[in-house]
């Protein structure tokens, strides 16, 4: 890592014209943790009621269950591309919070508002209309009882897209101030629906699929609409919605936003792309295969979940710091947001291989997709433990310095050179089976971490300009 002395002459000579901030911006570790530990938890309680619903859905039967999961693959697709634009808008808030400008940091809000929810209706009529021919198109010939859980349930998904963008935005807005609170205690309640749902449609009115689909759609309407709501009657926040209904767009504000949320989009997008392509390796190995990645890959989101968290909490620490020309507290917190990451990793990683055979037996897998589904967790532990963080939160302090493209570049190059042809070379002409697309992923995480871990320490992000 380059020394103080070098940081600093690269900082003078970068082509910021921004004025500097009065003052630095401090996190100290209180603030710190005040601002992670409700990010990890929210986190972890999206994994958590992911895995209840799987649970829940399962008393209907692995149709039900890979039905759902297939869905689940495409509709995250949506869900990552909205959160990159809301990516886009907590940058462009955080930097302006750092450089104490109150007023463009609530312009970016409504404006990230705007942009999001207009995507999401485009999204949700597009799907509403074509989700049979998307199913068919990604995932091929699948059976009939599974295409007809899909199909249910991706109705119930489309219809809950803008309120999922109203929701993400509001969410990302809260966090660029450093309150991270309400956006977990929405989760919470957001569980509680989802939960209560599930029981009353799935088990009491036995609407199966249906029933987790329309649980869902009324935990995020409910959630979205109260956070909005919340924003545009505090005046007194450092960043609110007030006066959002006098929609007013600004181009220049808009732009910023999509200067860091469009190259996040697409790299999000195509690597979800990539993902639902390798997805589609295990349609061909049958049902069982289908029902264990999808229980595999509910299990891994235990442990990615809090990295996640800590990746949200740099992205808004790194935001504020460089918007305040701070640039040596950047990579002062960000050593330290990254080492807190591969602590909570380790653990819990270490937890779910020791705790394996139990944790899928939550599923009532069949025999051979039991087995199938622990050793795909064996290779993804190992592999996961050692690369994921470099790759996955690190580039959070890159976006937030507006390097978004360069992550685009190669987070789309690694997905495709190496996760997804690796995956068909390895699980077709080497004969690995499903188990390939495994030792794919991890050669992805490792490719990843070593090029973003190359340019945060090259410092090239610092001439970068995002107000």
């Amino acid at each position: 890592m380059a020394n103080i002395m070098q940081i600093t002459q690269e900082i003078s000579s970068s082509p910021l014209d921004t004025p500097l901030a009065p003052a630095p911006v401090i996190w100290s570790n209180k603030r710190l943790f005040t601002l992670l530990w409700p990010l990890v938890v929210e986190q972890l309680l999206i994994v958590m009621m992911g895995v209840v619903n799987m649970v829940m859905v399962s008393s209907v039967g692995e149709h039900a269950m890979s039905g759902i999961s297939l869905v689940e693959s495409i509709n995250f697709l949506i869900i990552t591309a909205l959160n990159a634009i809301a990516t886009g808008g907590c940058v462009v808030a955080s930097q302006y919070i750092g450089r104490k400008d109150e007023k463009n940091a609530s312009c970016s809000a409504r404006q990230l508002v705007y942009i999001t929810f207009a995507i999401s209706i485009v999204l949700m009529f597009l799907t509403i209309f074509t989700r049979r021919q998307i199913l068919s198109v990604v995932y091929g010939n699948i059976t009939g009882d599974v295409m007809q859980s899909s199909v249910t349930y991706f109705l119930f998904m489309a219809l809950s897209y803008p309120f999922l963008s109203l929701y993400t935005s509001a969410a990302a807005i809260y966090r660029s101030t450093g309150d991270s609170k309400v956006p977990m205690l929405t989760v919470i309640l957001l569980n509680i629906l989802n939960i209560g749902g599930n029981a009353l449609f799935i088990y009491v009115f036995k609407f199966g699929v249906a029933g987790a689909g329309i649980s869902t759609l009324i935990g995020r309407a409910i959630t979205a609409l109260l956070l909005i709501r919340l924003l545009m009657r505090d005046k007194t926040r450092i960043i609110n919605l007030y006066g959002l209904k006098n929609i007013k767009l600004e181009p220049k504000m808009i732009k910023r936003i999509l200067n860091i949320g469009i190259p996040s989009g697409l790299e999000t997008s195509m690597f979800q792309i990539g993902k639902i392509l390798v997805t589609r390796i295990f349609t061909m190995f049958g049902t069982a295969a289908i029902a264990a990645n999808a229980v595999g890959a509910t299990i891994n989101s235990l442990a990615f979940m809090p990295g996640s968290g800590f990746g949200m909490g740099l992205l808004i620490v790194a935001g504020q710091c460089i918007g305040a020309a701070d640039y040596l507290a950047a990579k002062r917190y960000t050593k330290k947001i990254m080492i807190l990451s591969y602590v909570t990793y380790l653990f819990i990683n270490i937890n779910i291989f020791v705790f394996m055979n139990p944790l899928i037996s939550i599923f009532n897998l069949s025999h051979e997709a039991h087995q199938m589904c622990m050793i795909f967790l064996r290779i993804h532990c190992v592999t996961s433990t050692l690369f994921w963080c470099s790759s996955f939160v690190l580039p959070n302090a890159l976006k937030a310095a507006g390097d978004a493209r360069y992550v685009m570049v190669v987070a789309a190059c690694t997905m495709w050179f190496i996760r997804v042809c690796l995956a068909f070379v390895l699980v077709f002409p080497l004969g690995f089976g499903p188990a390939g697309v495994y030792v794919a992923m991890g050669a992805d995480f490792f490719f990843r971490g070593l090029f973003f871990t190359k340019r945060w320490l090259n410092n090239k992000w610092i001439a970068k300009k995002v107000i």
